[in-house]
């Protein structure tokens, strides 16, 4: 402790009482005489004007003197040192340790001894205080003009840095929230419109959510230029995406409780991963689940289908701006013209609208996948199109446990109507609908009902034959999802007719592609175990699917296409007949009441069953051993 409260008081004197006047600088006084050393003079601003006020790190020298660099370091060092310092006490020893650093023979700690007030302060509030100020003294030179362009990146770096500090110092003493506000808000004003300061507006930021609520002081036209400006202007810059997903993920509960339309700002924020899907994916799976409400799932939902379109509509609106028309550069896509045309424009506007509330989606999606037909093969789209799949898995795993069962039977829809209106990238489609036939399952697992409510739209899908070609996967699990929810034991409006009508629509379908093509095998027996499910519920059906799986075994299966497809086809029919020929066991089978899945006798140490299958399973063992 003794060490650190002495390097602490050391920090003071470096910062505060560096010397304001330039090192000695030696020049050649000739040839017949000895090197001269020119009188140094005083240090000036970035501006060339002399400085005024004590040194810091955009003060300007042609040569620095030792306390000047040790400034420079402490100042490099000094946020994370204040971190470190504040889980560390002073002890008993800090005033021995005070009086000590002050006899060790270091100039500048005489001259700290003579400011009496800061005497006054404890070693670790001395260092806060002379904190505060260093910072407030970068804020006020980095309003100067600078000379030197390089001089100008330095001032945006010292803001960073002298923000962050602030921010510390504040949370460390709530006393100083009150006088660091005026001057970081006036900052903020400064350079809210001045996009080339943005990595200057995100530790602003991170300084409002933290000390905003305690100072009372209105911060949302904070957001609305961090999560709204910079997003839509500055998409393509990879320091401002990383740190502004850095920020999101630092803060995702603080944000969801003190910026109440974070969430509604997804549209902007997911433009950074339009545009470097690869780099920032990881990020975004950690971020995605705090962008998941009840209010914004549905239009999130087309949103992330519609990311590869979003990809394509920011090229076209960066060429856009540096090809003007009358260039040759201007010319020639007719995805570009498309995106000029006003005809068009309200597409291009919805796909890069800047927050959420205009509307789920749009009512001409595949006018814009044709007008983007040419983006397809553009690399960063297909970039694009390859994280999308990764991402609908973190959705939906999220929106699970933040919705009710109705705004899930609204998401059932959106997957049957975007099962056809994705853009057409290789392999996407398919990748898509892996995805959705996958979260169906879990969703009507979770919340079997939605079967029930939303039969007429599953029923449509899975009536139409054009559907089994183009979505065979996800098909093969709607037919899964009606032959085994249809059912009163999991949702008493489940009536007869309801299962009668199921059960007609997926009859026609199965008469319709066995007689007029070779359809798949998957297909064929998902729709007669769906059927033979049905009809064990509603016996007047048993003796209609009995009819076709009795074809079946006496070999009427001209349609398969090879003899793997006819034996699968064959064993599932005779497994099904023979169930059907007992009702009342295929009432059990088919459709098990929930205890006999949940839990698993077969697998419960509790319950008599295992000790009888382990019983016949040795008796049947034994018996093949001995014919062998």
């Amino acid at each position: 402790c003794y060490h650190v409260t002495l390097l602490s008081k050391r920090l003071v004197d470096w910062l505060r009482y560096a010397s304001v006047q330039q090192g000695g600088v030696a020049s050649s006084g000739g040839f017949f005489t000895g090197p001269r050393i020119r009188q140094p003079g005083p240090v000036v601003e970035l501006d060339g004007c002399v400085c005024g006020d004590f040194f810091t790190v955009l003060c300007v020298s042609q040569a620095f003197s030792d306390d000047q660099w040790m400034n420079l370091y402490s100042f490099s060092l000094l946020r994370h040192w204040l971190i470190t310092y504040h889980n560390v006490t002073d002890g008993n020893n800090s005033t021995d340790a005070d009086d000590r650093s002050e006899v060790d023979g270091s100039v500048v700690s005489m001259v700290s001894a003579t400011s009496s007030s800061s005497r006054l302060l404890p070693p670790k509030e001395r260092l806060r205080e002379k904190s505060f100020e260093y910072c407030q003294r970068l804020i006020e030179q980095s309003d100067r003009k600078a000379l030197k362009r390089t001089d100008t990146e330095l001032q945006k770096a010292c803001l960073v840095e002298a923000v962050c500090i602030l921010d510390g110092v504040c949370v460390e003493d709530a006393g100083c929230v009150y006088r660091a506000f005026p001057c970081v808000k006036s900052l903020f004003g400064r350079l809210n419109s001045d996009l080339s300061c943005s990595r200057v507006l995100l530790p602003i930021a991170q300084f409002y959510l933290n000390h905003g609520e305690a100072a009372a002081v209105d911060s949302e036209c904070v957001w609305r230029c961090v999560f709204g400006v910079l997003p839509a202007e500055c998409f393509n810059d990879p320091y401002l995406a990383h740190e502004t997903l850095s920020f999101i993920r630092a803060n995702q509960l603080q944000l969801h409780s003190s910026v109440p339309l974070y969430s509604h700002y997804f549209p902007n924020l997911l433009k950074f991963l339009a545009w470097d899907s690869p780099g920032l994916v990881s990020d975004y799976v950690d971020v995605l689940p705090s962008l998941v409400t009840s209010g914004t799932a549905v239009e999130l939902l087309h949103s992330l289908l519609d990311l590869p379109c979003l990809t394509a509509a920011l090229t076209l609106q960066l060429r856009s701006a540096c090809f003007p028309v009358s260039e040759p550069g201007g010319r020639g896509l007719s995805s570009l013209e498309a995106f000029r045309s006003p005809a068009h424009r309200g597409l291009f506007l919805f796909l890069l609208r800047g927050e959420a509330g205009s509307g789920d989606t749009m009512d001409r999606l595949s006018v814009l996948h044709d007008l983007l037909m040419e983006a397809a093969d553009w690399s960063r789209v297909i970039q694009s199109a390859q994280c999308v799949p990764v991402l609908l898995h973190v959705y939906f795993n999220t929106v699970t446990t933040v919705s009710d069962e109705r705004l899930l039977a609204q998401l059932v829809l959106v997957l049957l109507e975007r099962s056809s209106l994705l853009l057409n990238i290789p392999r996407y489609t398919a990748e898509i609908h892996r995805v959705f036939s996958h979260h169906l399952l879990k969703l009507c697992k979770l919340h079997p009902s939605l079967v029930v409510e939303q039969s007429r739209e599953l029923l449509e899908f899975a009536g139409t034959t054009t559907n089994i070609n183009s979505k065979e996967d996800l098909y093969t699990h709607v037919v899964w999802v009606l032959g085994e929810y249809l059912s009163v034991s999991f949702d008493s409006r489940c009536s007869v007719d309801l299962v009668t009508s199921c059960f007609e629509t997926l009859e026609a379908v199965l008469f319709e592609i066995t007689s007029s093509g070779s359809p798949s095998p998957r297909v064929v027996t998902s729709l007669l175990s769906a059927l033979a499910k049905l009809a064990s519920r509603s016996h007047d059906l048993i003796p209609r699917v009995s009819l076709f799986l009795s074809k079946l075994r006496n070999g009427a299966v001209s349609w398969c296409g090879s003899e793997e497809d006819v034996v699968a086809v064959v064993t599932r029919g005779e497994e099904l007949w023979s169930l059907l020929k007992l009702p009342s066991v295929a009432l059990s089978v088919l459709t098990p009441p929930p205890l006999a899945t949940s839990p698993r006798w077969h697998g419960d140490a509790n319950a008599a069953l295992p000790p009888r299958l382990r019983t016949l399973t040795g008796l049947t063992h034994t018996h093949t051993h001995a014919k062998i």
